[in-house]
């Protein structure tokens, strides 16, 4: 898993930020990098949830930032979620969106059973059947075992997410989160429709913005 380099990023960051190239999701970042944590920070979220993190995205919070500039609207600070109005808030595991990260990633291939939603047409002749059996569903699709052995990374606008796999066979790859949409959870692939990591993402979104420069 190639890892990205610290001095290359600061350096990217510093051109793109005196520039300011129009790109979607600028307005939330401005191409600023958060300050990195240190390590006794990383290891106490790791003991605090009994799971290592994926070592690329380790390395990015360690050395180059925890979280700021980034695809979307920019890289989430380890332990939060977007919240209210585009703000960030502090999350916790069986929090009714997250699940539990020590536990494995359930997923191997994309997933949306949308079996459950009742139709529209419910919404004419009973519309209190409809309200329960859109509640049944949204309780199933949204529930937090979905994404076990996971945590937010990115906001996507309009309550997509992107998710990096932390625990399980899918450990450090990334999966985008379309359940807001009705188009549930898959693997992210990156442009040339390979699996992303961490670093390949960011790599890659990095990339394209400085293509656009020149």
């Amino acid at each position: 898993m190639e890892k990205l380099d610290p001095s290359q990023v600061r350096s990217a960051m510093q051109r793109l930020s005196a520039l300011k190239p129009a790109i979607f999701g600028v307005e939330g970042h401005q191409f600023v990098l958060n300050a990195p944590l240190s390590e006794a920070e990383v290891l106490a979220f790791e003991n605090q949830h009994r799971v290592p993190l994926p070592a690329d995205y380790r390395d990015f919070v360690r050395q180059i930032g925890n979280g700021g500039a980034g695809p979307y609207y920019g890289i989430l600070p380890l332990g939060c979620m977007d919240g209210a109005s585009a703000g960030l808030q502090s999350w916790s595991e069986r929090d009714g969106l997250l699940g539990v990260l020590s536990e494995s990633f359930p997923h191997r291939d994309a997933w949306n059973d949308l079996s459950g939603m009742p139709a529209e047409e419910l919404t004419h002749t009973n519309q209190h059947e409809y309200e329960r059996r859109l509640e049944a569903f949204e309780k199933s699709y949204w529930a937090s075992e979905r994404v076990n052995g996971a945590l937010p990374i990115c906001h996507m606008g309009c309550a997509l997410r992107i998710w990096l796999v932390v625990s399980g066979e899918e450990m450090g790859h990334l999966w985008r989160d379309g359940r807001a949409d009705d188009t549930g959870l898959s693997p992210l692939p990156l442009k040339d429709g390979s699996r992303a990591t961490f670093s390949s993402w960011y790599r890659e979104w990095l990339e394209e913005v400085l293509r656009a420069l020149r």
